[in-house]
């Protein structure tokens, strides 16, 4: 039975491993600088651990994708090699969009990736992409792209704007074919927690029928959790009625195992074909100063099981937890 490293990746929050038809896997996250863009490769999930990453895409020095880049996902879609990711503008840090690179080749290691532009909405849909948006996943369904995203919504109002998911069908890797559609909205205090309300970092699995999804709440300290939504395989999967939520978070914080602030999760089949997550956390809760100055949210594997309900499980293991030594990262007035 395979056993996976734990931490998988220092200092690499927001993670994201792909495994392509071929059996190799590729591993992006948001770098600590906020400035870059890396990738690893490797034929097993411990391999990405050790292996080389390979910067492929720096920010700009002003203007768009010039600070917060944040939250690359690497995805084989339509025949192509496309990475997703969040990027702030210079002097605007928080007028924060989705973007996509694409390959010019084959292979995502050696062939040079180039700008594909910020993701564009559907044709008459004004809506999205126009404020605050991040977090941008895709998935194939019966041989249809769709994308799910989060984005702010209230920003007249309110200091602290809302952080919604939304739906769409893609028409290409880079625009929208559908209007937005309203996925999930935090409805609960555990989606509400840490002063404010979030619905982010979407990550899709199908199993047995159903279509899940889940996504992090609440702000990034040890209140970061994991919700889960539902969809029937068959349903209108743009339609917001074929979704449902779970009452309450799917994984949370562990006191006693020194897991604090889970989310940010992907899926990914494992060594033995098994089902992973890889989710990111801190191995301790106080936080001093400004939580995104705290790079000590590390990648690591968990292996799923399911519920009498089919859905998926995030059990910790205590014995396959903090098996490799590491130290947190020594940063101003943090962890002193």
């Amino acid at each position: 039975m395979a056993t996976y490293d734990s931490p998988l990746a220092l200092q690499r929050a927001d993670p994201y491993l792909y495994k392509h038809t071929d059996g190799t896997y590729y591993f992006t996250a948001t770098c600590p600088q906020y400035d870059r863009i890396e990738i690893r490769s490797a034929k097993t999930v411990n391999g990405i651990r050790t292996a080389e990453a390979r910067t492929v895409w720096h920010r700009h020095p002003i203007g768009e994708m010039a600070c917060h880049i944040w939250a690359p996902e690497i995805h084989f879609i339509m025949g192509k090699w496309v990475i997703y990711f969040a990027a702030g503008h210079k002097p605007h840090q928080w007028r924060i969009r989705p973007y996509a690179l694409v390959l010019k080749g084959n292979d995502p290691m050696k062939d040079e990736w180039v700008e594909a532009g910020m993701m564009q909405p559907a044709d008459g849909d004004d809506y999205p992409f126009t404020h605050f948006s991040l977090d941008m996943t895709v998935f194939e369904h019966r041989g249809r792209w769709y994308a799910i995203w989060a984005q702010k919504v209230g920003f007249e109002e309110n200091v602290k704007p809302i952080s919604n998911l939304y739906i769409a069908e893609l028409e290409t890797p880079f625009k929208l074919k559908s209007f937005h559609e309203l996925l999930s909205t935090p409805d609960y205090p555990w989606e509400r927690d840490g002063g404010f309300w979030v619905n982010e970092a979407p990550a899709v699995l199908k199993h047995d029928g159903v279509i899940y999804c889940t996504f992090s709440a609440s702000a990034t300290g040890a209140c970061y959790c994991m919700g889960l939504l539902r969809a029937d395989e068959d349903a209108d999967l743009l339609d917001p009625r074929s979704w449902k939520k779970d009452r309450y978070p799917v994984f949370k914080t562990i006191e006693t195992l020194k897991v604090f602030g889970p989310g940010h999760n992907c899926f990914v089949e494992g060594d033995e074909g098994e089902m992973l997550s890889l989710v990111h956390f801190r191995s301790y809760e106080k936080i001093h100063g400004d939580p995104l100055d705290d790079h000590n949210r590390h990648a690591h594997v968990l292996k799923i099981h399911y519920g009498a309900d089919g859905a998926p499980v995030f059990d910790v293991d205590p014995k396959a937890l903090y098996t490799v030594p590491f130290e947190n990262e020594k940063q101003k007035n943090i962890n002193d």
